[in-house]
């Protein structure tokens, strides 16, 4: 077994926060649900988009500040996918 010493991921901060990714995952019916819920918010999107079969997801992940994460979380609520786990990590850690 290999031991790696914890080394905090870099951050990055702007007026509005840290800059995090957020992640949607929903099932592939609801792709374009979730796609024009976050059309709405009031700040820039492009979407990385990815599908996964087993479980069959599709998982909507992009980058915002994190004063962000309540007007999407209601974005995601008006838009009728309040049960979509929203998962917040910083922009620059390694994905996993």
């Amino acid at each position: 077994m290999t031991i790696t010493p914890f080394t905090p991921s870099p951050i990055l901060i702007g007026s509005e926060g840290e800059l995090v990714r957020l992640r949607v995952e929903v099932e592939p019916r609801l792709l374009e649900r979730l796609l024009e819920a976050i059309a709405v918010l009031p700040f820039p999107i492009n979407p990385d988009i990815y599908h996964h079969t087993l479980p069959a997801a599709v998982a909507v992940e992009f980058p915002a500040y994190e004063s962000r994460i309540p007007e999407v979380r209601r974005a995601l609520r008006a838009g009728g996918l309040g049960e979509a786990t929203l998962q917040v990590r910083s922009a620059l850690a390694k994905a996993s």
